[in-house]
């Protein structure tokens, strides 16, 4: 059996994240997605429209997902690859090389992101949409 790990914000959640979910599901048996807290997004200057607890919630509810964790620091990753015996890194290719240093723990798998769609275009339409009304 094999155990699958991902990240993400995964705010406004969208095609995009649901298209990187079901891929990274069919990599293994099991998967394991660690999404960002809040306090953990204000760490990387980024702002959530939906809070962590509301996300974490949405994503235990998509049928491909198996387990959610927090996601506290940038460092976690080698202890959630050990605690959960991981075997495979799953990860967007916006962030394709930036994980290398995982290989060492266990197989890492930058998987195409959905074209077009991201949730910095999501805000950017609104604020848009906004300026108008």
């Amino acid at each position: 059996m094999k155990t699958v790990i991902t990240y993400g914000t995964f705010d406004m959640f969208h095609i995009g994240h649901l298209n990187l979910l079901k891929r990274a599901k069919k990599l293994g048996d099991k998967l394991i997605v660690a999404v960002s807290t809040d306090e953990f997004n204000s760490l990387k200057n980024k702002k959530s429209v939906i809070c962590y607890e509301q996300r974490a919630k949405i994503v235990s509810h998509i049928d491909c997902v198996d387990k959610v964790i927090a996601e506290n620091s940038w460092e976690q990753k080698i202890q959630d690859i050990q605690k959960y015996n991981i075997d495979i890194f799953a990860i967007g290719d916006d962030w394709l090389g930036k994980f290398d240093f995982l290989k060492e723990f266990c197989e890492v798998v930058y998987l195409e992101r959905t074209k077009n769609v991201s949730t910095s275009n999501l805000k950017n339409k609104i604020g848009q949409i906004n300026e108008l009304l």
